[in-house]
């Protein structure tokens, strides 16, 4: 179970036009409305359950146990569970969305949930039951209420993630740093890069990627404005970008960083290319089966600045004829004793409730296949977890790959960063899904 750092990368902004044409969600639709949901009755009849690659050995058990114990709860309730794979999965939401099949409670990230939402597919969660707000993480809550335009919050947290810096404290100890003193800055962690790639004449390097969006959102830089249009082309912006060119010049980061020929931060860090990386509290599996040499020398610390937050949700279709029953599983299977349960298993998330991540940083460390650098990150990841900041749903991957190709002429210095941002800004607005 892979933690979905992008969120299934977006939906392409056509697929979201021809659903909301079809649905006639056009024209600030508000998502599917209908008040206040009561759900203290006696509830009756089948709801269908939709969960995203999740039916295997490891978690069909989980959910076995869940419906039977919902369904004991509410003898009256059939609860048929259908899982998807992960492949495919934004058609196939937007193909049961204007077939009207949509599953009664089904498993959406926030930008795959966008379309849905502006054709007035999902239920407002807030108004069908005004007391869920506090009971759920609160960057979590955010991500499923921030739909431009909208009203309303669209999904329940499920589980979430983040990640956390790595670090080879062997490689950097030459340099004055140890795990006391590790950089809790986007600035200072440039500075470092920069200090440590100079003293080492380019043998240590502490920049492994480019800056992405999430390193603006990591800085306090505002990204997006309360109208849905991207802003981060700012003084601020072009100075962080500045400092990764510098840090470049001065050896702190790996050419190939900049090519299309990239593996990624953290195969880097495991081939010891670099000495940091991000990645999520798993990571210290990767560490002990793939380079063991570096288990005992690597510390994690918690993300510079803001922490990026992963998000997965339950929603409600507005098209059920059940919205009761399906109301009433949907905050049954995110409570925080059935979160708490669930996260357990997925190791390395964390509850999408307000509580419970003591809980599961206990049982971690009880575990004795968990590897205790892994408890450790986790520590931490909860501790980041309160404020925590999702990527805008409008962010897509065709737009991250178009920030890579300018963010490359920027840290080589082929172009000036406020160029490269410019560039990247308009032609975020400019594809825009929810135009």
């Amino acid at each position: 179970m892979k933690i979905r750092a992008t969120l299934a990368v977006g939906i392409a902004a056509a697929a979201a036009l021809a659903l909301t044409a079809c649905t006639g969600g056009a024209g600030g639709a508000a998502g599917g409305g209908g008040g206040a949901i009561d759900t203290s009755g006696e509830l009756s009849g089948t709801i269908k359950f939709q969960t995203w690659s999740l039916k295997n050995e490891k978690f069909s058990p989980y959910f076995t146990d869940l419906i039977t114990a919902f369904e004991k709860e509410h003898p009256k309730v059939t609860v048929e569970w259908v899982d998807q794979p992960g492949d495919g999965y934004q058609d196939k939401i937007l193909s049961q969305a204007n077939s009207n099949t949509l599953p009664d409670v089904l498993n959406l990230p926030p930008d795959i949930g966008y379309p849905l939402v502006a054709a007035g597919k999902l239920v407002d969660l807030a108004e069908a039951d005004p007391k869920l707000e506090a009971q759920y993480n609160k960057g979590g809550w955010e991500a499923y209420s921030s739909y431009t335009g909208i009203k309303g919050t669209y999904g329940l947290p499920w589980y979430i993630g983040s990640d956390e810096s790595w670090w080879n404290l062997d490689q950097l100890k030459p340099y004055g740093v140890t795990k006391e003193n590790l950089p809790t800055t986007t600035d200072a962690w440039l500075d470092l890069a920069k200090k440590v790639a100079t003293d080492s004449q380019g043998k240590v390097m502490l920049v492994s990627s480019m800056p992405g969006l999430d390193t603006f959102i990591s800085a306090g830089i505002p990204v997006i404005d309360d109208k849905g249009a991207f802003v981060f082309n700012t003084p601020e912006a072009v100075a962080i970008v500045q400092k990764y060119a510098d840090a470049y010049k001065a050896g702190a980061m790996p050419a190939e960083a900049l090519s299309g020929t990239y593996s990624g931060n953290a195969e880097m860090y495991l081939q010891g290319k670099v000495a940091y990386s991000t990645g999520g509290s798993g990571f210290a599996g990767d560490l002990r089966t793939k380079a063991p040499d570096l288990v005992d020398v690597t510390a994690a610390s918690a993300r510079p600045g803001v922490p990026p937050l992963f998000v997965q949700g339950l929603n409600v279709a507005s098209t059920s004829k059940n919205k009761a029953a399906a109301l009433a599983f949907a905050e049954f299977a995110t409570n925080e004793k059935n979160q708490v349960a669930f996260t357990k298993l997925a190791i390395g998330f964390a509850p999408g409730t307000a509580n419970g991540g003591d809980e599961v940083v206990k049982a971690v460390e009880s575990d004795a296949n968990v590897p205790a650098a892994q408890a450790e990150a986790m520590k931490i990841m909860f501790d980041a977890l309160p404020k925590a900041k999702a990527t805008p749903y409008q962010w897509t991957g065709a737009m991250t790959d178009y920030l890579n190709q300018q963010m490359a002429l920027a840290v080589r210095g082929d172009i000036p960063a406020k160029d490269a941002l410019d560039k990247i800004v308009k032609n975020a607005n400019d594809n825009r899904i929810d135009k």
